[in-house]
């Protein structure tokens, strides 16, 4: 599950009347091929691929919307491959190399991640979060800290990835950016969180030279093209190969629950009482 996107588009929406219900959510998923039909040729009946189809017990994609998976990588594992790429947007985008300083503001699940994909990336990462857990799931290696260090003009970051969507986060986020350096915003501004001024954006913004852009993934093309670098269907090819060499470690972020938990599960993720970031549905023997 994605907690951002499934939780706010579909019960916080910013316009409630476009939603209907019953929706269907979720955008991930790994499965077993049962059936192909005559014209397929890249996949076989019995391989396991990923693709981003929603949580449902059957998954039908077009063969050119499928990773396959690494032998031997387990499928909650391979999951994750969705979220990853999320960040990764930004990563192969950035003018920002690796050795650079890089922030990334808000630890949930994608904050976690990308996090760890950019220090994976050979980046110099710090990750800040106000909650004490989500610090804490991130890997040692890691340099995390409550909130960004305001008063060290050594203290900045060539590039900055938020995560968290909050407005306020993002404008405390500005001031740490280095001279010409990049603000990415990855994570969605559902809402308005505080009473920040875009004043106060806009100066530093001028004054300290910032790029500051959307870090939507969908801007990448679905599948590689001539002439442009990267695509969505590549990160998901990158995030499987990390995630089966261990360079992204996915233990303890997320429950196996049973799709018939599916409403509690999200009741307890919109409460924020889940012991974990997110939730893996586990669709085997299931019968509706």
């Amino acid at each position: 599950m994605s907690p951002g996107t499934e939780l706010a588009s579909a019960f916080a929406a910013e316009d409630p009347a476009r939603v209907s219900y019953p929706a269907s959510l979720g955008y991930g998923a790994v499965f077993r091929i049962d059936e192909v039909g005559e014209d397929v040729t890249r996949h076989a009946v019995g391989d396991v691929v990923f693709g981003t189809g929603p949580h449902a017990s059957v998954q039908r994609e077009e063969q050119t919307r499928v990773v396959a998976v690494p032998r031997g990588l387990h499928p909650t594992t391979a999951v994750f491959a969705r979220l990853i790429a999320v960040p990764l947007a930004a990563l192969v985008t950035t003018a920002a190399r690796p050795g650079d300083r890089v922030g990334i503001v808000g630890l949930g699940l994608v904050g976690n991640l990308a996090a760890q994909a950019f220090a994976a990336s050979g980046y110099a990462v710090t990750a800040w979060d106000p909650l004490i857990e989500r610090r804490r799931a991130v890997p040692a290696a890691i340099r995390v800290v409550a909130e960004p260090v305001l008063d060290d003009p050594a203290d900045v970051f060539e590039l900055i990835v938020d995560c968290s969507g909050h407005d306020g986060a993002v404008v405390r986020a500005a001031r740490v950016v280095a001279k010409n350096g990049e603000l990415v915003l990855t994570g969605t501004p559902w809402a308005r969180r505080t009473d920040a001024s875009a004043h106060e954006l806009l100066h530093l913004i001028f004054h300290r030279y910032l790029h500051v852009r959307s870090g939507w993934e969908w801007q990448l093309p679905f599948s590689s093209e001539d002439f442009r670098s990267g695509s969505v269907l590549g990160n998901f090819g990158t995030a499987l190969r990390w995630l089966d060499a261990d360079r992204i470690a996915v233990t303890g972020l997320a429950s196996l629950v049973s799709p018939r938990d599916a409403q509690e599960a999200l009741t307890a993720l919109a409460e924020r009482r889940s012991d974990t970031l997110t939730y893996v549905f586990d669709w085997q023997n299931f019968e509706a």
